[in-house]
């Protein structure tokens, strides 16, 4: 595996192939420095990595910035000076000697080491091409952590719905266990009120049956 100081190493003979003029500024020196680390949250989508350089001795006219990005055992040509992809990539000159890189659609596949180049193309000067110690990028896996979230929330939910429907139902039971003899009392108090009509009911129909009978009695004799 190649190290990340042979890589570097090979990108400053990669100006000197990518540009191929050369002129008589040989005292042309640049200095190139960029942060270590830029993390990125779940939630945004467009990243600027900037970059800070010096420049003595060097025509302006001439300046190149070039990007590339290192992966696990891989390095990428961004931008050299025109970047591959256009749509994903943009270079931007700011005041004061300082360029970004910006990454558009930023998803984890982008997290890598991003290495800036200044290059000045009208010197034979061997410091007029310098690239940085690159910036790691790194975006945070929280989308899935987010989708986990929503799993979560949606899981607590039903959860509470079922507990709310497990001591409903349990109120529910423990109301009918108290009224159960109230209940039943008053059950067997309409049941008993019922056989006593029924039983009066009786009586008076027997009643009329008697009294029948003994007005056919009397008006037999």
């Amino acid at each position: 595996m190649v190290s990340f100081t042979k890589l570097k190493n090979l990108l400053t003979v990669a100006f000197d192939w990518i540009l191929h003029s050369a002129g008589s500024a040989d005292t042309c020196h640049v200095t190139v420095t960029q942060p270590r680390f830029q993390g990125a949250d779940y939630s945004v989508h467009t990243v600027f990595l900037t970059c800070a350089f010096s420049a003595s001795g060097c025509s302006p006219s001439s300046l190149q910035v070039l990007w590339f990005r290192f992966l696990t055992n891989k390095h990428e040509d961004l931008c050299t000076p025109g970047c591959t992809d256009q749509q994903k990539y943009k270079v931007h000159f700011l005041p004061e000697n300082n360029v970004s890189l910006q990454i558009n659609d930023l998803t984890v596949d982008d997290n890598a080491v991003y290495i800036c180049g200044i290059a000045f193309s009208d010197s034979s000067s061997p410091y007029s091409k310098q690239t940085g110690d690159g910036t790691v990028l790194m975006k945070t896996g929280a989308e899935k952590q987010h989708s986990n979230g929503k799993v979560i929330f949606i899981f607590m939910i039903i959860t509470s719905a079922l507990l709310f429907l497990y001591s409903t139902t349990v109120v529910t039971f423990f109301v009918i266990y108290k009224l159960k003899p109230k209940l039943l009392k008053k059950s067997g108090k309409d049941d008993q009120r019922t056989d006593n009509c029924k039983i009066s009911s009786g009586r008076k129909i027997f009643q009329a049956i008697a009294q029948e009978l003994q007005k056919q009695k009397y008006a037999e004799q």
